[in-house]
């Protein structure tokens, strides 16, 4: 199978995520500033969390321009990385009710860790199709950067119960990690749409 439907299914899944993370936030009971203060949390934990569901589409979409192929095995890792990123706005109207404190501090991790170890799956099934000398499997190599997130994530979410912000402070580093997308995969893409 080529790849176009799995990405347009993809996308149209974002697009969703992002509408109803959107729709979760609020609109101030004032019409002054001061208005704002008590929905700041909620408007950090959308902000956070347009930017980890950006880099997880970013990052999808340049991982599938250079995927030649699918197969059942990938639309289901697909999909676990899908039904993982659905959690996040489940998560933000949690931290809206509650605040940054232990428990959905703890859960936001538990959504964005299983969601990079999904996305980490999905790599390792396009590379098992495509073969270990693919464009994706040269391009990621050993992936360190999946694995130290996965690391940080894993040291984040216990410290929630303990200290919230400090957690908080761990996801928006794993995010910074990821905000460029990987210079290997972007220029493989480029080589791909060039010659097409």
């Amino acid at each position: 199978m080529k790849t176009a439907r799995l990405e347009a299914f993809t996308d149209g899944v974002v697009a969703i995520i992002i509408t109803i993370m959107v729709l979760e936030i609020h609109v101030p009971q004032g019409g002054d500033l001061t208005a704002l203060k008590a929905e700041v949390p909620v408007l950090l934990a959308y902000v956070l969390s347009y930017l980890n569901v950006g880099i997880f589409w970013n990052n999808h979409h340049h991982m599938l321009h250079v995927t030649d192929r699918v197969n059942g095995k990938i639309l289901w890792a697909n999909l676990a990385l899908l039904f993982w990123l659905s959690l996040v706005p489940f998560v933000i109207r949690w931290i809206d009710e509650a605040g940054f404190v232990a428990a959905p501090t703890a859960a936001y991790g538990v959504v964005l860790a299983f969601a990079g170890l999904s996305y980490t799956t999905l790599r390792a099934q396009i590379i098992a199709l495509n073969g270990h000398d693919s464009r994706l499997a040269v391009a990621t190599g050993n992936d360190v950067k999946g694995k130290l997130s996965m690391l940080l994530y894993a040291g984040a979410i216990p410290l929630a119960f303990v200290w919230p912000w400090v957690a908080i402070l761990i996801y928006v580093t794993v995010a910074l990690m990821w905000l460029v997308p990987d210079k290997r995969i972007e220029s493989l893409v480029g080589k791909k749409e060039s010659s097409a």
